[in-house]
């Protein structure tokens, strides 16, 4: 099993910028990729980005590129995202999710979730 605990959520002002954190523990050697899911108010969860733990391929949104970036620290079983010039439709409650699947996103364990509430 892993847990997953995240950081970095907050109020920003539409155009700024925040940096979320979500760093796992537990049964980490099985990790095969990690990334973020986000929930807006009154909407169902929704893929944000995945890295892939061997390699370090990365996959987004469509409406995030360019914007975000999803990275990783292996050593410390940790991963990021670092998201730029944030809008107001980007507000949501993010998850981070683990994976052990090839599939990518395919996530089975989830964070607690981190708010992020961006001002117009």
């Amino acid at each position: 099993q892993v847990w997953l605990v995240e950081s970095g959520g907050g109020l920003v002002q539409a155009g700024g910028s925040l940096r979320l954190s979500c760093a796992a523990s537990g049964d980490t050697v099985c990790i095969s990729d990690m990334g973020w899911y986000r929930q807006p108010p009154g909407k169902e969860r929704e893929f944000v980005a995945a890295i892939k733990w061997s390699g370090g391929n990365t996959y987004y949104r469509d409406s995030v590129k360019g914007r975000f970036t999803i990275s990783r620290d292996n050593a410390n079983n940790t991963v990021y995202l670092q998201m730029n010039s944030l809008k107001p439709e980007d507000m949501a409650v993010y998850y981070c999710g683990v994976s052990n699947s090839d599939a990518v996103a395919d996530f089975g364990s989830w964070g607690q979730g981190t708010q992020v509430t961006v001002s117009s």
